[in-house]
């Protein structure tokens, strides 16, 4: 596709998974860029699900970064046991509280460049944060996002950050955020990872399907959704 022809297409694309999700939105449950910070840390190899049934108790013993940053790794590690590799989330999660505590006057910082500086947090958690609570566009790149960035046609790299830029280079600035729920929420639904549901997609023909099997691939619908 031509520079011209991709970013056309994926303004198909978005305008019909923003018809097919308009609930599409950050799954965590939170209260404030503390709380998502800690939740987006836990999420690592971890369902939102089971995060947001753990993150009641977290957010009540530790209600701001300094409480945190005062923690016993013991009893972080007891709350989030159930999320997986709950050793080194603790770990993370006492150290970012210690970082927004000693660097940043016990605020979250809003800017990117100061987020990544926190333990645990990469430029897709710090995106998450700068979209969903400060209301400045950023491309989360998590394995749905990556997955069907590479159906689409959008990247052919397996690189968050490469196609975190690639992304941001063809989509409007103002669809960062929300491009990154509505894919998220595609890619949980329909395109899943080892059986993709096209024939029920809504964008099946707009879609190359790179690497997705031939024999799911065939299946088409006659007309768009």
């Amino acid at each position: 596709m031509t520079n011209g022809s991709a970013a056309a297409q994926a303004r198909a694309v978005l305008a019909r998974l923003k018809k097919t999700y308009p609930d599409a939105r950050c799954a965590l449950t939170h209260r404030g860029p503390f709380q998502l910070l800690m939740a987006t840390i836990l999420s690592a190899q971890c369902t939102d699900e089971r995060v947001n049934k753990v993150t009641p108790t977290l957010f009540k013993r530790y209600p701001r970064p300094a409480d945190l940053a005062a923690a016993e790794p013991a009893e972080v590690e007891r709350i989030i046991h159930s999320t997986g590799f709950y050793r080194q989330k603790a770990k993370s999660l006492i150290g970012m509280a210690q970082g927004i505590q000693e660097r940043f006057g016990g605020k979250v910082p809003q800017r990117l460049e100061e987020l990544i500086t926190l333990p645990g947090v990469w430029r897709k958690t710090a995106n998450v944060i700068l979209g969903n609570c400060f209301e400045t566009p950023g491309v989360v790149v998590d394995t749905h996002v990556g997955r069907l960035s590479r159906r689409l046609g959008w990247s052919r790299s397996e690189d968050p950050d490469q196609i975190e830029q690639e992304l941001m280079k063809l989509l409007p600035r103002t669809d960062w955020t929300l491009a990154s729920h509505l894919l998220i929420f595609h890619g949980r639904r329909i395109c899943q990872a080892r059986k993709p549901d096209c024939p029920a997609c809504p964008v099946n023909l707009l879609c190359p399907k790179r690497g997705v099997p031939k024999t799911i691939s065939r299946k088409q619908r006659t007309s768009p959704r």
